[in-house]
């Protein structure tokens, strides 16, 4: 029987599930410390290693940034080209990153319920997707250089976690944070609450995850979640300033320090993914994601 999916979306879904994964160039050496991609796009600055999401709507996460995300993984575990900080900021008028790709994940959910595929296949085959978003994030997390997320407007779902990964976060005063995920039946999957817990405490993990309300830049200033709150287009121009300052030190006492102060989770991250895959296989998730695509409400990623 011929799919009545469109070529795209099946496409897409195949990518999801990791039965084609299309792969940028290898490169002999080192992979160079600039690049350009569809979604993102790096460059060295002096010491500082400037990352760029690019990506409208709001820079979401799917198979394409993932992509490029591990070639900038790969960068990271080569030395960076050098760099001794890294900045991660978006040119998205709407805000730094609005999460996972949720169109394409129901896609990828409606070709498995076309093949017929139980919600525990379909759940299974996601499982590809996060490990290799964990594998990427951990990398930026650990990486032995200080990493600063300049902030502003959405940074909700998996563009929290991404930001979370960051040692520093300074955001603007449009910036909002949010766990959104409960509402499609999930928690997040891309590491955020071991990193959030560990940075934050539990209670913040709870009011955040459990109500799914956004926190304000204000609010996140006073809980310590940012180290600074400036005005509004400020976040990048300040993040430079920070890079710079960060730079000076021998990067062989950054690397330690960061070590010592920022332990990788690396057991709640584990069961973060199991517990994410767990819920994927619930008629909720897929009737949640079903009415998220087909909404036409303005701001569609809030509760």
């Amino acid at each position: 029987m011929r799919s009545r999916l469109p070529w795209q979306a099946r496409l897409l879904a195949r990518r999801l599930e990791g039965s084609i994964r299309e792969r940028l160039p290898r490169l002999e050496g080192s992979p160079p410390a600039h690049f350009e991609g569809e979604a993102l796009s790096y460059r060295l600055e002096g010491e500082t290693l400037e990352v760029c999401l690019h990506r409208g709507p709001c820079n979401e996460i799917g198979t394409t940034t993932l992509e490029e995300l591990e070639q900038l993984a790969a960068l990271l575990r080569a030395g960076a080209g050098g760099a001794r900080a890294m900045i991660l900021h978006s040119t998205e008028p709407k805000g730094f990153c609005a999460g996972a790709d949720l169109r394409e994940l129901q896609a990828g959910l409606g070709l498995h319920r076309e093949r017929g595929s139980s919600r525990w296949v379909a759940a299974g085959q996601v499982r590809g997707f996060i490990d290799r978003i964990h594998a990427v994030f951990d990398t930026i997390d650990m990486a032995p250089i200080t990493t600063i997320a300049a902030l502003h407007g959405f940074c909700f779902g998996g563009g929290f976690e991404l930001a979370l990964c960051c040692d520093l976060r300074i955001a603007d005063k449009s910036t909002r944070f949010a766990f959104p995920e409960l509402r499609l039946g999930l928690v997040p999957g891309f590491g955020g609450i071991p990193r959030l817990a560990r940075d934050l405490g539990n209670g913040v993990v709870r009011d955040l995850l459990l109500t799914g309300r956004s926190l304000s830049a204000k609010r996140a200033h006073e809980v310590g979640l940012i180290s600074q709150l400036v005005g509004r287009g400020e976040s990048l121009r300040v993040a430079r300033l920070v890079a710079e300052q960060a730079a000076r030190f021998d990067p062989r006492t950054t690397a330690a320090a960061k070590r010592f102060a920022k332990p990788l989770p690396r057991e709640a991250l584990e069961r973060e993914k199991d517990l994410f895959i767990e819920l994927m296989a619930s008629p909720v998730v897929e009737a949640a994601l079903r009415k998220f695509v087909e909404s036409d409400d303005l701001r569609p990623y809030l509760p």
